[in-house]
């Protein structure tokens, strides 16, 4: 019965757990905002390039 008393009590790693869970949580977080931004950064990369074609274009001529 000591055993399980004193196996309860005991926190050693807890700390670890703890970060190991936040650093998982910034991760996916993380994850999902640079999945999000993907688009908008893929729209503007398609904008610039038809705008710099178009000037390519007009400048030939």
């Amino acid at each position: 019965m000591t055993f399980l008393k004193n196996f309860w009590k005991e926190d050693q790693g807890q700390d670890l757990i703890e970060y190991t869970l936040l650093l998982a949580f910034v991760a996916l977080a993380s994850a999902a905002l640079f999945l999000g931004a993907g688009g908008s950064i893929s729209g503007i990369w398609n904008t610039s390039a038809s705008q710099l074609v178009v000037a390519n274009t007009g400048a030939g001529s």
